[in-house]
């Protein structure tokens, strides 16, 4: 017995081909970036409620973690969308890259803007773009969740199933 997932799955080639062992980098590499965010906010929250400047050091390294590896999960999701028809052909997919894209751009400003004088950063604009990154951290998990869960995108599907 075949479920709908199944069978739109098999229907159309969504292998991935930036993958360890069957396993794609990309999700395996995004994980980081999210969480780095995630934490750039909360370092921001302390330092507001705190103001020690320990924060403001932490929530720079994070948002540059952040950033650069951002750049690293996105050259392999580019790739994966770019490389197989049956990820490209969906427009979940290119949902999904256009709100990472936008991510990564507000990641990447959160960082520059923090390189100067960490501590003048964060109130009130890091902390703004802290929270927007987060927001945007939910659109593109929301994004690549329907990817994974609606169209079968990055998980093996054997005959024998």
């Amino acid at each position: 017995m075949s479920t709908p997932v199944i069978e739109e799955v098999t229907k159309h080639d969504t292998s991935s081909l930036i993958a360890v062992a069957g396993h794609p980098i990309h999700a395996m590499l995004v994980a980081f970036p999210i969480a780095l965010i995630i934490s750039t906010l909360g370092c921001d929250i302390f330092y507001w409620y705190t103001a020690d400047p320990f924060w403001t050091r932490a929530a720079l390294w994070a948002s540059g973690f952040a950033f650069w590896l951002g750049i690293l999960a996105s050259i392999a999701g580019t790739a994966e969308l770019l490389l197989v028809p049956g990820i490209r052909k969906r427009a979940a997919s290119w949902n999904h890259a256009v709100v990472a894209v936008t991510l990564i751009s507000i990641a990447g400003t959160n960082w520059g803007l923090r390189i100067g004088d960490a501590e003048a950063a964060v109130l009130p604009v890091g902390l703004c773009l802290s929270v927007l990154a987060s927001i945007f951290v939910g659109l593109a998990g929301w994004h690549g969740g329907k990817l994974v869960f609606d169209h079968g995108i990055g998980i093996m599907v054997s005959s024998k199933d």
